[in-house]
């Protein structure tokens, strides 16, 4: 697809004018423009920036200052459920998007506590942990809540993992709990089989249970539905989708703060984007990862309805902003280009006008698709870098445009670094390894060697994304770390090529990696899904090479193509890269990873 021109990014600047022409006076546009709650005329102020003043001459430091809300704000009070359930008993906590399957606050409250006090019986105590493995369904959150108000760990397995991966995660998690569905039974019988688990239950309704599963609900029917008297803040501990490796449990320290305080995410999510009960949030990503099931959860916390869609469909999204009146929803790049890729009569079909905010986040966003969810959505569109395992940033529609590509100014409280290899401070526009100041402590889980070489010297930690800063102080990012190509002694950064190839009408679907080369090391692969009813061949691959050739620097361009029907993404948009790395250096002497 072709980059918007001048024209398109005018009508994107002239929505904000418009806008602004019905403001008050005095009212600045950048205001309206840089925050999350929208186009809020008052209650929040401006961003700022400084960079580098009080650094190392040259160095590319920056310490961005990010609006914040001011008690005018629409920021609703932070609660427990339990406390929502009694304001709003009857109102939905959650809906399931296909059908419409409504969970209230009284029977989330409810279940949770039953849940709790069935884990306390268990002799579970705070810092103790349990699994959950489920597909996106209403008992998820019953599970999920009955850990985080017992102070306990919550792991949540991607049960799209093969059964060793899955069962790598239950053992080195340690958990002493598993939870399953119903639909899931036997995946969850096979990875916990021989594992020392107090308790494994089936939440939901099910005809046979799995030898050594119990029903979660019978187990817990003789239980009293109401709190614990001494119930503290669990934390959820994610693990990596494994796309460079073994899954990585991610730990945060426990807080020991009493219920109703909050989590990290509550504080900083919560304070920072439009959640409060007239908040109706989409999820369309699996709940087994972070932001998924952590959003969900702040949006339940402060009174809003969390609408959790199964699994992704294009316009399934846009039916279900329609239907359930979404507020706020967030997306990862891959959904956006699905969406962008429907008929432009389906796309026209729903009403979208109840969408106050969109954020997207989990891997950079092509300009091309950014551009044309602007010119269709409007400047409603923000975009954040985070990790569950350190460092934040984001950026708004009006700062994007003056920066395209980039993911955003870090918080005043995080400053971003720019690392060589010999772990010197690198200037604006060079590209390094990127660091964060200031990220709250994490440790991988049973992985002291991992959790160490994730800091610097200087004590900053990465995540092993690779970026630069422009002089603006925004960040651009290039690329993962262990993702980057090395031919002939030069990195080339395969995100550049897929954001170019991504654009090609001919392409549904692409992956780029390094492959060997007995001369150079590594050379430039593309493996491209193609479009309904393109035709894969070598006109193709020819037409994708030179189109790249036209866009990018000639080395850095793929010199060969593969056609797959399908790609090894998850269901988050996240792409296996090692599985299709694999096939390309089994029986290499060396290999670049």
């Amino acid at each position: 697809m072709p980059e918007a021109g001048p024209a398109e990014h005018e009508l994107l600047r002239q929505s904000v004018r418009d806008f602004a022409a019905n403001a008050s006076p005095g009212t600045e546009v950048r205001r309206l423009m840089a925050t999350p709650h929208g186009f809020d005329r008052a209650a929040w102020s401006a961003p700022t920036r400084s960079c580098a003043t009080s650094w190392p001459s040259g160095s590319s430091a920056c310490r961005g200052t990010s609006p914040r809300p001011n008690p005018r704000a629409d920021v609703s009070e932070l609660r427990t459920i339990d406390q929502q359930a009694r304001l709003t008993p009857d109102k939905p906590a959650l809906v399931m998007a296909h059908n419409g399957s409504a969970v209230t606050f009284a029977e989330l409250a409810g279940r949770s506590s039953r849940t709790a006090r069935l884990l306390r019986r268990l002799g579970l105590r705070p810092g103790d942990g349990i699994a959950v493995l489920m597909e996106n369904n209403p008992r998820y959150f019953d599970v999920c809540w009955a850990a985080q108000r017992s102070g306990l760990y919550y792991t949540t397995i991607n049960w799209h993992l093969a059964p060793d991966e899955a069962r790598y995660v239950l053992a080195d998690s340690e958990s002493t709990v598993l939870v399953t569905s119903p639909g899931l039974a036997a995946t969850a019988r096979e990875i916990a089989r021989g594992l020392p688990l107090a308790a494994r239950y089936v939440a939901g309704d099910t005809a046979e249970l799995p030898d050594g599963f119990e029903s979660l609900d019978t187990a817990a029917a003789d239980l009293p539905a109401t709190p614990l008297p001494d119930e503290t803040e669990g934390a959820p501990m994610i693990y990596s989708s494994g796309t460079t490796g073994r899954p990585k449990g991610v730990r945060h320290p426990l807080s020991n703060a009493e219920y109703g305080h909050g989590t990290a995410a509550d504080h900083l999510v919560g304070e920072r984007y439009p959640f409060g009960p007239d908040a109706v949030y989409l999820s369309p990503a699996p709940l087994y990862h972070a932001a998924p099931i952590m959003w969900s959860m702040v949006a339940q916390r402060r009174g809003g309805t969390a609408v959790i869609m199964e699994s992704f469909d294009a316009e399934l999204a846009l039916r279900s902003i329609e239907r359930y009146r979404v507020t706020l929803a967030q997306f990862v790049p891959t959904m956006f280009i699905r969406m962008l890729r429907l008929d432009p009569r389906v796309r026209g079909r729903y009403d979208l006008s109840s969408l106050r905010m969109a954020v997207h986040a989990a891997a950079p966003c092509p300009v091309w698709a950014k551009e044309q969810m602007l010119a269709w959505w409007g400047p409603i569109i923000w975009e954040y870098l985070g990790a569950s395992d350190g460092g934040y940033v984001e950026i708004g529609p009006e700062e994007w445009l003056a920066h395209k590509g980039s993911v955003g100014r870090p918080l005043d409280t995080m400053p971003v670094h720019i690392l060589g290899d010999d772990a010197a401070e690198l200037g604006a526009g060079e590209v390094g390894t990127i660091y964060f100041e200031g990220a709250s402590p994490i440790e991988y889980h049973n992985d002291p060697g991992k959790t160490s070489g994730s800091y610097s010297p200087q004590g900053w930690r990465t995540v092993g994304d690779v970026g630069y800063l422009d002089s603006d102080g925004y960040l651009h990012l290039t690329d993962r770390k262990a993702n980057v190509i090395i031919s002939g002694g030069v990195n080339i950064y395969p995100q550049a090529v897929e954001d170019v190839l991504s654009g090609h009408p001919a392409v549904f679907d692409v992956a780029v990696v390094g492959v060997p080369n007995d001369e150079f090391g590594e050379e430039v692969k593309a493996i491209v899904q193609p479009a309904d009813g393109v035709h894969a061949g070598p006109g193709l691959e020819a037409g994708l090479i030179e189109y790249c050739r036209a866009r990018l620097g000639h080395f850095q361009c793929p010199r060969s193509v593969d056609f797959e029907s399908e790609l090894p993404r998850l269901p988050s948009g996240k792409l296996l890269k090692r599985l299709l790395k694999d096939r390309y250096w089994q029986g290499s002497a060396s290999r670049v990873m």
